[in-house]
């Protein structure tokens, strides 16, 4: 039952679909599909919004034996692989979205975003 009703939605969806490809002359069709499309739109964003993910922003890395990590105290300095005036790396489930660097806004660390990964970018990381 559940599937014949989704069937027929998903129909009606294909023929409103259809009227809108036809560019149909009618000025109130116009208005309607002008006025439906943010609201489907904005339908289809609150399934995901709720999803949690997992930021991170990576300010560098480094590899070391483990009796040099036991041998770590206050005032330690550990060196990492970026220089002074890198990018950070900003990781959205372990893959990167993006490059930023620091800053300091009301006492407290934060990242402005200089540069977005684009989706071909982010395409060739994967390889």
């Amino acid at each position: 039952m559940e599937d014949e009703a989704a069937k027929e939605d998903f129909e009606a969806l294909e023929d409103i679909e259809d009227i809108d490809a036809t560019g149909d002359d009618d000025d109130d069709m116009d208005e309607v599909g002008e006025a439906a499309a943010p609201t489907g739109e904005t339908k289809s964003l609150d399934l995901i919004l709720d999803i949690p993910l997992t930021v991170t922003v990576e300010l560098g890395r480094s590899k070391m034996l483990i009796n040099d990590l036991l041998q770590l105290g206050q005032g330690s300095v550990i060196e990492l692989t970026k220089l002074v005036g890198e990018p950070l790396e900003v990781l959205v489930n372990q893959k990167l979205v993006a490059r930023g660097e620091v800053v300091v806004v009301n006492e407290k660390f934060g990242v402005r975003l200089t540069d977005i990964v684009s989706p071909m970018e982010r395409v060739q990381s994967l390889a």
